[in-house]
């Protein structure tokens, strides 16, 4: 009976000892969560098993600072507290999550004597993907921006909402929105998708709680919160996990540079020192004089010129870029702290294919490289890419990483913006053949990539949503947009295409517009007479265009040559320009023609390249050619041959 007994006493434990583990686990992971005692903390929620264990809670509520916290969670433990120095309402609190810590809800309890405790929840939540898995964009891609404003309105109901200071809608005005929103981009995805896009660039979503000009999303009153008439958070994430499915990519612009005035903070600032200039801001709030003073001298060379005044450089990284955008002080180190965790938190909350910057040159460069740096050591395949709107290879250069530059700054920025690629083709294109105008531009533009340090991460594009429409820039010469953009696709770069490119449209009316540059996308709204999706009330040459945009990037998609391969041009000759990408088995011989009357062109000058009795293929047209002594060229235009069938 004693060997009975024993085993009898050892069950009862093990049941009580399994019975104590789920109610540990219980008051562990099922606290309550529908408190709301707090304003805000922020970030709203984080991840275990991150590779930086620290985390910084900005805590917003009334005398917050007499509180002390305390959070008693098995991994978690707090490291410091920081009262702000300017406003009682604010709280900083830094703490560590041990690794393998588990993923649950926890409370945060903010204790005072002789008071009631303050109570917030919060959750830690496991990482969906591994650090390695959040892959960028790349060469391999082809990116199509949108404003979300004037793509597609597929919800009426959140076109205007009462509790929002901009209560426009008028579709007739360029600078009023017009009632586009995330679930028209999601509906859109099949289009954008077979026209042969892998990526997805929306200009910002997050809440521009502004009094007018809020549809651009560049003047950003939330971080954490999307703009309602756009949608919600879960459309935010519906939209990325719907490209996910189609192996597609999401690209987020976000802002670092400079918020909204009506961005919460501003009415309750927690430092002397949050944003630039903010004595001179504070002393005329009510005064819009203040801005004569602070606003950005937007001399950007500042960040590389070596002879560059004080004064200057502060007025480029101090200003503000407007006087309804605060210019954010990211030397304030919980205001660096802040930006960097907020892009963190929505590549984890979207599962990100990457970031678009805004204003890179604007902010302190350091701490940009700090931010940057952060991201890459946190996601080493991720890709972010830095607005530099600059027509100097070398300003374009200097800030992508591994850049040789003589002041030894080093960026952490896989990418940033070709913009003297742009004015490059458009002038070459555009201009009559000489020594120094015409295709030389391409030619030269393109040999300017010895000073990049990776070209093929460059990201290239021929208009955008502040730069004239390509139909525009060319005169309303089809053909010669075709030019432009088959050499875009073919370039060893990260090409991007805006919305509506591939219809023509255009802001001719009034070139540079940004309310015509950022049309309305036909067929998006209900009663449009004319539908891009369907093709319904398009011209001959607008589905021509978008055919030959179709073919392009399709065969583009699959194309290693175009994607990494060896690039050869040779210079313009008699009004024509060749250049080659080959890898293995696969070249791609690119043509730009602008001759008016058929001309043929002796191959031999090309014979290095290597191709001569083989067969190739008109990529766009279909038609077969072998590559021999000479090649006649019927009528201008652009023409793309692969030797792969």
């Amino acid at each position: 009976m004693k060997p009975i007994r024993n085993i009898f006493f050892l069950i009862v434990i093990i049941v009580l000892h399994s019975c104590i583990n789920q109610e540990n686990s219980k008051s562990v992971s099922e606290v309550s969560v529908s408190n709301t005692y707090l304003n805000r903390v922020e970030p709203t929620n984080w991840w275990v098993n991150m590779k930086n264990d620290e985390l910084q809670l900005l805590v917003h509520h009334p005398n917050i600072s007499e509180y002390t916290p305390e959070i008693n969670y098995p991994g978690i433990s707090i490291k410091k507290v920081t009262p702000s120095e300017k406003s009682n309402n604010y709280l900083f609190v830094d703490v560590i999550i041990a690794e393998n810590t588990s993923a649950g809800k926890f409370d945060i309890t903010f204790k005072k004597e002789n008071s009631e405790n303050l109570v917030h929840t919060y959750e830690l939540k496991s990482r969906v993907k591994t650090a390695e898995d959040y892959k960028g964009f790349d060469s391999s891609d082809a990116i199509y921006l949108i404003t979300p404003d004037r793509f597609t309105n597929a919800d009426e109901t959140n076109d205007k909402l009462p509790n929002l200071k901009d209560q426009s809608l008028d579709r007739t005005d360029g600078y009023k929105r017009h009632g586009g929103d995330l679930q028209g981009i999601l509906n859109g995805l099949d289009y954008i998708s077979n026209l042969g896009f892998t990526a997805v660039w929306p200009t910002p979503v997050l809440i521009n709680d502004m009094p007018q000009g809020s549809y651009h999303g560049y003047a950003i009153t939330d971080y954490y919160q999307v703009d309602p008439r756009f949608g919600t958070l879960e459309d935010y994430k519906n939209l990325s996990k719907k490209l996910q499915d189609k192996d597609m990519k999401l690209i987020m612009d976000q802002v670092a540079n400079h918020c909204g005035l009506e961005h919460w903070w501003m009415k309750d600032l927690p430092f002397s020192d949050w944003v630039n200039h903010q004595k001179n801001y504070e002393d005329n709030i009510d005064n819009w004089n203040y801005k004569k003073n602070i606003g950005s001298n937007h001399r950007r060379t500042t960040n590389q010129d070596t002879y560059a005044s004080e004064s200057d450089r502060k007025g480029n990284n101090e200003g503000w870029f407007v006087a309804s955008m605060p210019d954010l002080n990211q030397r304030n180190p919980f205001m660096a702290k802040y930006i960097i965790q907020n892009s963190i938190w929505w590549i984890e909350t979207l599962g990100l294919g990457g970031i678009r910057q805004d204003t890179y040159p604007y902010p302190d460069k350091e701490f940009m490289s700090n931010w940057a740096g952060a991201i890459m050591n946190e996601y080493p395949n991720f890709s972010i890419v830095g607005e530099e709107w600059s027509y100097n290879p070398l300003l374009v250069g200097y800030w992508q990483t591994g850049a040789k530059n003589k002041d030894g700054y080093e960026s952490n920025l896989k990418s940033s913006m070709d913009f003297p690629m742009q004015k490059a083709i458009i002038d070459g294109i555009n201009e009559i053949e000489s020594w120094d105008k015409g295709l030389v531009k391409l030619y030269e533009g393109l040999a300017n990539d010895f000073h990049y340090a990776t070209p093929k991460d460059i990201m290239a594009f021929l208009d955008n949503h502040d730069k004239s429409r390509i139909y525009t820039e060319v005169k309303e010469d089809a053909t010669k947009a075709k030019m432009a953009l088959s050499y875009l696709f073919v370039l060893p770069r990260i090409p991007q295409m805006y919305y509506g490119t591939e219809i023509l449209m255009d802001d001719t009316a009034n070139p540079g517009d940004h309310g015509l540059i950022r049309t309305d996308f036909p067929g998006g709204w209900k009663g449009d007479k004319v539908n891009a999706f369907t093709g319904q009330g398009l011209t001959a040459q607008q589905k021509e265009m978008q055919s030959f945009i179709t073919k392009l990037l399709n065969y583009r998609k699959d194309s290693k040559a175009i994607h990494e391969g060896k690039t050869i041009h040779f210079a313009p000759f008699m009004g024509t320009y060749f250049l080659f990408r080959s890898l293995e088995d696969e070249t791609i011989v690119h043509i730009i023609n602008k001759n008016d009357e058929p001309i043929t062109i002796d191959l031999k000058r090309y014979t290095e390249v290597g191709l001569d009795g083989k067969k190739l293929k008109n990529i766009i047209s279909g038609e077969e050619m072998i590559w021999n002594d000479a090649i006649e060229l019927k009528e201008k235009g652009s023409i793309i041959l692969t030797t792969k069938f």
